[in-house]
């Protein structure tokens, strides 16, 4: 980052989604984020704008600050071209828990669709921020929301059945489940590493997971 962001800039990062780090502002305010490494452009329709981990921090400190009195922030931008009611409009938010039986009967092509799109946009995000540029590894954001990622890297994977929860170890979570191989695998392709353990109290095998660093 060369400059210090404008007043729109620290006015998107402040109110943007404290979860997903999902951006709302003028679009040459959000662009010049990109440009300071503090946010990424999602690459595909409707290329919403995500926080980097940089930009997270920043969030994090502004949001520290005392407030101050300031205009009211901008109205959000006009839907993208294209954009129509069967297109996802929300937040994403990985499946930390599904059904224990396979697939279901009615797949839902929206939230297909939703999930290849946010697979996509993590992929991207590690491209951006990790330092070597390598896709095949987790980010910095992924090790900050190792639930969410895990259960976003099983729900691309088509693993069904599967739960995933903080485990006592601060840098991995725990996968319980009727197929851990299938979780196993799926993980480990994602860029994950994982161990098999048994739950002496429930009689069941789980697994833990932790975003691979080299």
């Amino acid at each position: 980052m060369t400059r210090q962001p404008s007043a729109a800039q620290r006015r998107a990062i402040r109110t943007a989604d404290a979860e997903s780090g999902l951006l709302r502002g003028p679009a040459a305010a959000l662009a010049s984020l990109v440009t300071q490494g503090l946010a990424l452009r999602h690459p595909r329709p409707p290329h919403r704008h995500y926080l980097t981990p940089a930009g997270q921090r920043l969030r994090e400190r502004l949001a520290a600050e005392p407030v101050r009195l300031v205009p009211p922030p901008d109205p959000d931008p006009a839907p993208a071209p294209g954009s129509g009611a069967g297109e996802p409009t929300g937040i994403f938010h990985a499946r930390t828990a599904t059904g224990d039986t396979g697939a279901p009967a009615d797949p839902d092509p929206l939230r297909e669709r939703e999930v290849r799109s946010a697979w996509a946009g993590l992929v991207e995000m590690r491209r951006v921020t990790n330092p070597d540029r390598s896709v095949e590894r987790p980010c910095d954001w992924e090790r900050t929301h190792l639930t969410q990622a895990a259960a976003l890297a099983l729900e691309a994977g088509c693993c069904r059945g599967y739960l995933v929860s903080e485990s006592a170890q601060p840098q991995a979570v725990r996968v319980d489940g009727p197929d851990s191989r299938a979780y196993a695998e799926t993980l480990e392709r994602a860029g994950w590493q994982t161990s098999a353990h048994a739950d002496r109290r429930a009689g069941a095998a789980y697994l833990l997971a932790s975003p691979r660093r080299v």
